[in-house]
């Protein structure tokens, strides 16, 4: 019985948080949609925007970027770029040449190479800082931020710069687009659970009044909001999340704009997809045990606590699910054993809510901004597959976390248009957690067997929830990735 209990424990946690996805569907109907007029207050005239750019090892995305940020046109003053280089590859030398052109052509641009890793992006950035305010007529006071595979539009800093006018104004974030969305099955369900992050869960929390993070790419800082809070820090993986939250409990204030976007690319493999997820899981933990307790005592609402709260503890639901998945076999066997069955009935409407809440958020999300929404329900559930399949991995990164254990910063390759030559170049290796998650596939196959085989019927769903997340995510872990179709191939590389 002890197994039981422990059994819907978890449950009950899980359906927690799956209804908190609800809670902010209901939040997006009942605030409306829509982004914040330009304010009244102009911009200081002639003040500069340090334009940063961090990249590492990015030969087929560097080009792009470079150009895209030349092209920026700024409101209020001139626009300086800084190319903030720690590759250990030929990157470098691909960048060189189209530095030199864009300089020729009058643009204002550093290429900084430091030498070494340390810090990782937080100390690239805080690097390019120091450099900027050592420059003739001191540091710019906006600093915009763009990944290396980011291609932000040449109105950019016209459509956010203005926000960031009023005085306590501290961060300025614009949504995510995707540009290789259709390449794959794959890709369609992370763009779909990027946009559901980004309306439903960023825009509704700035509209509501919460507390919402820069997402490390595609905003624009004051740059006295990042030395008020400290400055970059790179303790934990998540440096964006960390620096946001220590900003926040100074009181600066954060705009998101949702219809200012900057498209890039998703991980086109999921190898590639996994160890992005897995870093982010493990940084916010991190950041959780940082600031978490200083939140809570911090000058916020109610509302406002409990939203970061569960906002910084959310992938604590990783290791519950792997928790779930080793528990539910054996339940249902004390379940037969002792003729309990009709229990199954209390899982039933458990996982119903938690996966119709999450599903029903992220067709809100699709229908909010205009899509075909009717025709993405049919990704839902490879959605809820997908969780299921990157869980292990996820719960590591969650237990290293709270166990203060760390690990280096590991990029996502981005690859352009360069196709199956730059996932070549770019691979990323198999981490040892794919043995556990082909074991748990495993697992749920003998244990398919065994229902069928006792005549389980009741059970079968729920086991198949399970299979059908670990075999995906073990078998796509391991077959080689496909090659851009010429439509995204021409996308990517515009």
């Amino acid at each position: 019985m002890a197994l039981l209990i422990a059994y819907y424990g978890v449950l009950l946690l899980l359906a927690f948080y799956g209804s908190h996805r609800l809670h902010q569907v209901v939040r997006h109907y009942r605030v409306p949609p829509g982004d914040p007029p330009e304010p009244d207050v102009p911009l200081p005239t002639g003040a500069a925007t340090l334009v940063q750019l961090p990249v590492y090892n990015e030969r087929y995305v560097v080009e792009r970027l470079l150009r895209a940020a030349a092209a920026l046109r700024s409101p209020c003053g001139p626009v300086r770029i800084q190319l903030l280089d720690d590759s250990t590859d030929d990157s470098a030398e691909v960048a060189a040449p189209i530095v030199e052109e864009l300089r020729a052509r009058g643009v204002d641009l550093t290429h900084v190479r430091r030498g070494t890793r340390e810090g990782y992006k937080a100390g690239a950035l805080a690097e390019g800082m120091r450099l900027d305010a050592e420059r003739p007529g001191g540091a710019a006071p906006f600093i915009a931020i763009f990944d290396a595979d980011f291609v932000p539009g040449a109105d950019f800093l016209e459509r956010t710069l203005p926000h960031l006018a009023p005085q306590g104004t501290g961060l300025v974030q614009a949504r995510w687009d995707h540009l290789n969305r259709d390449e794959s099955l794959l890709t369609k369900v992370q763009s779909v659970f990027l946009d559901g992050h980004f309306i439903l869960e960023s825009a509704v929390r700035f509209r509501t009044g919460l507390l919402f993070n820069f997402n490390g790419t595609a905003g624009v800082f004051r740059r006295e909001t990042i030395e008020d809070a400290g400055g970059w820090s790179g303790d934990t993986l998540t440096e964006d999340l960390d620096l946001s939250y220590r900003a926040l409990l100074k009181g600066w204030r954060f705009v998101f704009l949702s219809d200012v976007t900057a498209p890039a690319e998703v991980p086109r493999t999921m190898k590639d997809f996994k160890s992005q997820q897995a870093r982010w899981t493990k940084g916010a933990i991190e950041v959780a045990r940082k600031s978490l307790g200083r939140i809570l005592a911090g000058p916020f609402s109610r509302e406002a606590k409990l939203e970061a709260f569960v906002h910084l503890t959310n992938n604590l639901s990783y290791p519950l699910v792997v928790l779930l998945s080793l528990l539910v076999v054996p339940s249902l066997l004390v379940r037969k054993e002792l003729g309990l069955m009709h229990l199954l009935w209390l899982d039933a409407p458990l996982l119903f809510g938690s996966s119709f809440s999450v599903g029903l958020f992220y067709v809100t999300s699709q229908r909010a901004l205009g899509r075909n929404w009717v025709r993405e329900i049919r990704l839902i559930p490879m959605m809820m597959s997908l969780g299921i399949g990157m869980a292990v991995g996820n719960a590591v990164g969650v237990v290293e976390a709270l166990f203060g254990s760390a690990t280096p910063f590991v990029r996502t390759p981005k690859l352009g248009g360069s196709g199956a030559a730059g996932a070549r170049r770019y691979r990323t290796p198999l981490r040892p957690v794919f043995l556990a998650e082909a074991a748990l596939a495993g697992y749920f196959a003998l244990a398919l067997v065994w229902v069928v085989a006792r005549g389980a019927w009741e059970a079968l769903p729920f086991l198949f929830i399970f299979f059908s997340g670990f075999v995906y995510g073990t078998l796509y872990s391991v077959l080689p990735a496909g090659i851009y179709s010429p439509a995204v191939k021409a996308n990517l590389t515009r």
